[in-house]
């Protein structure tokens, strides 16, 4: 596995996520469990995927409490997995990474999914970063600072980044 820490100074952004979700199938079981998917069996035909590695995921994803397994009634041995207040903040990250795709992999023309807003039943407009007066930001109009987390590799490459300006 991945060490961000080795390979990332900014780790406790884009590297430390990917640690918890970057392997393979983790995204797709986030997925199925926005779409209502809740039991094991259910996220294994779903998806196809192997029980122990399906198991691996859903032990990970709990742990880093992005869904949480809980018992499907009272006393019962079986369980269903629901996503976590921190694994529904996801939403924006699994519409853009599905926006990005549809528009890259498949083109507008051939989208194979479409998310719409339930009260209007109009398509979600493409996600996008707004500034503080709610424009619609380039990359070229963002930069980064040190935040109170940073590292000193992470202090010295955001002040390397900066320079370059």
């Amino acid at each position: 596995m991945l060490k961000p820490e080795k390979h990332d100074p900014l780790k406790r952004s884009v590297g430390h996520v990917l640690d918890i979700i970057g392997e393979g199938w983790s995204i797709l079981i986030i997925r199925e469990a926005f779409l209502g998917t809740r039991r094991f069996e259910e996220f294994q035909g779903r998806l196809g995927i192997a029980r122990n590695i399906l198991t691996a995921r859903l032990k990970k994803l709990c742990a880093n409490e992005i869904l949480d397994r809980v018992p499907v009634k009272e006393g019962a041995k079986r369980h269903e997995y629901i996503l976590t207040t921190k694994g529904k903040e996801m939403m924006p990250l699994l519409v853009a990474l599905t926006q990005w795709g549809d528009k890259w992999v498949f083109g507008d023309d051939n989208k194979p999914v479409i998310f719409l807003d339930r009260e209007q039943g109009q398509p979600i407009p493409q996600v996008q970063v707004y500034s503080a007066q709610g424009e619609v930001l380039k990359p070229r109009d963002v930069m980064i600072k040190a935040g109170p987390g940073a590292t000193r590799e992470a202090r010295e490459r955001i002040e390397e980044l900066n320079k370059d300006e």
